[in-house]
């Protein structure tokens, strides 16, 4: 038995086998855009920490900034002192941020933990309850973010969910446009937003709408741009809040800072988390000063958000993203992508749909070139041959058929093409094409 097999062994014996395996490897060091496994062999990795690594695996100026902060402080508890590094972070994200006139920002640990504090703070600050999400989102994995959460497999067994939750289909081109311009297929899904103010729950009772400027786990699908635009309007009529989850799509994935960057659009509240400190547990929730301010004393916050040795990865990693200029990498490794995987589509038909934003790529697999007949199967081998073969790549949409890219976008060329040339010997040898 090899080294990889008895840690995979070990898993099954101490890990609850409900904690998903999204790719069969394992991992004992990991460097840029390389991770090593259990018998030392090089890894391109294409999952990235599920996005967490958009600045690589390790990068020095991060690693000596959580070094030298650990020694100093790890933790006291920012509720309990208060430290300059929590102040410095969210002087900085609100200065990339901006949310209106005046941005507050929270620490949290996690992307679930601030879509959480989101939506508390959209209660509070309109004394609202209703809340409405999309068909295929993902929101992360505690009790309000899972019921937001689109995929019924994440759930089971779960419930009963939070009350006051409502869900509408996201404007979903490939499968819903049905011959419509894309414009004109925005247009008619507002109008059916607006139609759900009457059949479901009226406006004047709904706190926030949450969407995914690009759904991460969903498929990355990506929002019409006029219609986030008309969502925006639409919230600003009705006195709704907009959150935007930007957890999966921030920091350079897209090419710019933020998803939401790419759109004549500001949110009310935003979520973050993943790439902002390099695998350092630390997210954000931010928004504009009246709405964070709107919240009572001691309803949000925590033992460990804003956690120091956090906070010092966080300012290490946004800063080398500035001397990197990521979103300019974002926008080559995505380009690189694209170009490739829209000359596969042309190759095999089993892919339906090549789409994404900068460097937050996706195919879709799907039978007889059917977008409703989604080939989860193929997914599976796919990645499999991937993994036997030196590449790390995972899955995404709520039928398991997305190949998505989420690799560092600090790497090299040759790298990059040589991970797509698995991808695409792999669907060759699959579909005997």
């Amino acid at each position: 038995m090899d080294e990889s097999q008895k840690i995979l062994e070990r898993r099954k014996r101490f890990v609850p086998n409900a904690i998903g395996i999204f790719n069969p490897s394992t991992a004992v060091s990991a460097k840029g855009a390389v991770i090593i496994d259990a018998e030392g062999k090089q890894m391109i990795d294409f999952a990235g920490g599920i996005g967490v690594v958009n600045a690589g695996h390790c990068p020095e100026p991060v690693v000596k900034a959580i070094a030298e902060q650990a020694a100093k402080m790890i933790h006291c508890s920012f509720n309990v002192a208060s430290y300059d590094l929590y102040m410095q972070l969210a002087e900085k994200l609100a200065t990339l941020f901006p949310h209106g006139e005046q941005t507050k920002v929270m620490l949290t640990n996690s992307g679930a933990e601030s879509v959480e504090n989101a939506i508390k703070i959209a209660r509070q600050a309109t004394g609202r309850q209703a809340i409405i999400c999309y068909g295929n989102a993902f929101h992360g994995r505690t009790m309000m973010a899972m019921t937001l959460t689109s995929k019924v497999g994440y759930k089971l067994g779960c419930g009963p969910f939070a009350p006051e939750v409502y869900r509408i289909p996201f404007p979903d081109y490939y499968r819903y446009g049905n011959g419509f311009k894309l414009d004109d297929f925005s247009d008619e899904q507002l109008r059916e937003l607006e139609n759900f103010f009457n059949t479901h729950v009226p406006a004047q009772e709904v706190a926030a709408i949450i969407i995914e400027p690009v759904q991460g786990e969903g498929g990355f699908n990506v929002v019409p741009k006029k219609y986030l635009e008309g969502l925006r309007a639409l919230c600003d009529k009705h006195g709704i809040l907009l959150i935007l989850d930007e957890v999966q799509s921030g920091f350079g994935r897209t090419g710019k800072w933020a998803a939401y960057q790419h759109y004549d659009v500001i949110p009310d509240i935003s979520t973050w988390a993943k790439s902002m400190g390099s695998g350092m547990p630390i997210g954000a929730v931010i928004g504009r000063a009246e709405m964070m301010d709107a919240c009572k004393p001691s309803t949000i916050g925590g033992t460990y958000p804003g956690n120091p040795v956090c906070c010092a990865a966080a300012l290490a990693t946004i800063q080398y993203m500035e001397e990197i200029d990521i979103n300019t990498l974002g926008e080559k490794v995505g380009a690189i992508v694209r170009q490739r995987f829209d000359a596969m589509k042309q190759q095999f038909p089993c892919i339906g749909d090549v789409r994404g934003l900068g460097a937050m790529m996706a195919f879709e697999l799907v039978k007889n070139n059917d977008p409703f007949k989604p080939d989860g199967e193929l997914c599976k081998k796919l990645i499999a041959y991937c993994a036997e073969h030196g590449l790390i790549v995972i899955s995404a949409g709520v039928n398991g058929n997305c190949i998505r890219v989420l690799s560092p976008l600090i790497i090299e060329e040759d790298m990059l093409n040589k991970g797509l040339d698995i991808i695409e010997n792999g669907l060759k040898e699959l579909t005997g094409s």
